[in-house]
């Protein structure tokens, strides 16, 4: 089986993140999608050992920001190289609270969702976490970043808590 194959599937850059009991964690994801348009669903692929799991599981709602084709790789590196349990990523980039409670950047991102989760469904490394989504804002014109465009031009790597990492 050729897994490289894989790579020929069109995915954005996302930064999904949730605020409990006084924690903001948020992370770089590439699997994000809207699963139903009434009522708007919206899915997530989160790492189970992902600090942003287990605050998304205490709030019960989590938002996900669409990265455009500003974002830079100091930007990227701050929420996908990071972890939130002892670095705050929203700091640098500044921080939103959307309609749902969680925290998010504006910066570097053309839409945000915010979503009531719904449904968790354990698919081995990943949780999918299904949501509600309760709001949407188109933040600005620009085009979205593709996953083939972080690897192609910004010569981004794929960490191992991806759900497309190929070790």
């Amino acid at each position: 089986m050729d897994l490289t194959a894989l790579f020929k599937m069109t995915y954005g850059l996302y930064v999904v993140s949730a605020e409990a009991e006084g924690q903001k964690a948020g992370c770089i994801i590439n699997t994000a999608t809207q699963v139903t348009a009434e009522p708007p669903r919206m899915m997530v692929a989160v790492h189970k050992d992902n600090v942003t799991t287990g605050v998304i599981q205490r709030a019960g709602a989590f938002t996900v920001t669409a990265l455009d084709m500003t974002a830079d790789m100091p930007y990227i590196g701050n929420f996908g190289f990071r972890t939130s349990a002892n670095f705050d990523k929203f700091e640098k980039y500044g921080c939103e609270t959307s309609a749902v409670g969680s925290p998010y950047s504006p910066e570097h991102v053309c839409a945000v969702y915010a979503c009531k989760l719904i449904d968790t469904v354990d698919v081995g490394t990943h949780y999918l976490f299904i949501g509600d989504v309760v709001d949407a804002q188109k933040l600005s014109d620009e085009e979205p970043l593709t996953y083939s465009y972080y690897h192609s031009t910004l010569k981004g790597k794929t960490p191992p808590k991806a759900s497309s990492y190929q070790g």
